[in-house]
């Protein structure tokens, strides 16, 4: 029987060793509880409403219904459960799917045990715990994002506007007509859909657009 305040977990993994290894180590921890652990995906996504637990790790190369389609279907059904991908899988396609069907965290299997319970402790203070590796991918994906939205003279004049130059200063320290430069901040403005000077700096700061 699980102790009051304990933090509930289900496990959705096909190999049994590891399913075990994971059962144990989560079970070994204090202030942890493991509830069940899923084979397969068919499994869980009936079960796992019934179980509520407060968070799922979920593989994705399952056998039947694979792990992201599982959380598509579970996530608006259990609005109180974490999802966390728990998988080999590091590439693009699987961590972007995965983060936009709702996964709170994506962590690789061989995480260590004990960053692992590190990981889940961050998840439930509302982190979003990633394994280093792709962490780095979701950086590198994210600037490759922001170069394909702006052009190299955009996002030389967006860094100018955010060091707060006016369009004289600009125009002068780029060589190029005051004209120009207002066309080219027009540009600025409807590709990240502000309409201030104010507002560009603002979404340039918080979506680290520089």
């Amino acid at each position: 029987m699980n102790e009051p305040n304990q933090i509930s977990l289900c496990l959705v993994e096909d190999d049994p060793e590891i399913g075990e290894l994971l059962r144990l180590v989560i079970q070994h921890s204090p202030g942890f509880h493991c509830e069940r652990v899923f084979t397969n995906g068919e499994a869980a996504c009936a079960q796992l409403p019934m179980l509520n637990p407060d968070i799922v790790l979920l593989d994705i190369g399952l056998p039947d219904i694979n792990g992201i389609e599982c959380l598509i279907k579970l996530r608006s059904i259990m609005p109180g459960t974490d999802f966390v991908i728990l998988s080999v899988l590091q590439d693009d396609d699987s961590l972007f799917n995965a983060l936009k069907a709702g996964a709170r965290g994506y962590l690789l299997k061989d995480t260590p045990p004990a960053e692992l319970i590190a990981a889940l402790h961050e998840l439930r203070d509302g982190g979003a715990p990633m394994s280093p590796s792709i962490a780095r991918r979701i950086v590198s994906s994210f600037h490759k994002s922001a170069d394909s939205v702006l052009t190299d003279r955009e996002q030389t004049i967006l860094q100018q506007l955010c060091d707060g130059h006016d369009y004289q200063v600009i125009a002068r320290a780029l060589y190029i007509s005051g004209h120009t430069v207002r066309s080219h901040i027009k540009n600025i403005y409807k590709k990240l859909e502000v309409s201030s000077r104010a507002e560009v700096v603002s979404k340039a700061m918080k979506d680290r657009l520089i």
